[in-house]
């Protein structure tokens, strides 16, 4: 009874669609993991951008003390938002601030998410004094 299974003649393709539903999920787990890291690095931006946003404002409060006063504040809100203080300037009354917080995306990706953020008195138009640069 070579060739048959249970008296039957055996498929050529037996097995074929194991394999191809094997293979769709391994699609599915690369289109999975890919998402994630997207996920982590935009995760990552965003918390980078709110540093940046708190770092500025804190900044921006202290600016009557000067720059280095401003700074100073704008750093150590930056690092209790898990963030490094990359730049800080100011501009007038307007602290302008760079942070940057790790990714933690892949282990062999060390790049870093970067948030820039402005922070200062409204003109009497509405707009912002200056724009960022």
């Amino acid at each position: 009874m070579s060739g048959t299974a249970g008296g039957r003649r055996a498929d050529a393709d037996a097995g074929a669609a194991t394999v191809l539903a094997a293979a769709a999920v391994g699609v599915l787990v690369l289109l999975l993991g890919l998402g994630l890291q997207l996920g982590a690095a935009t995760l990552a931006r965003h918390r980078a951008e709110a540093a940046a946003d708190l770092a500025a404002l804190a900044g921006a409060r202290e600016a009557v003390r000067g720059a280095d006063v401003a700074c100073a504040r704008a750093g150590d809100v930056a690092q209790r938002n898990d963030a490094r203080l990359l730049a800080c300037s100011v501009e007038g009354w307007s602290v302008i601030v760079s942070t940057a917080t790790r990714c933690g995306c892949l282990p062999s990706v060390s790049g870093d998410a970067t948030g820039r953020a402005r922070a200062g008195p409204v003109t009497a138009g509405g707009a912002p004094s200056g724009g960022l640069r």
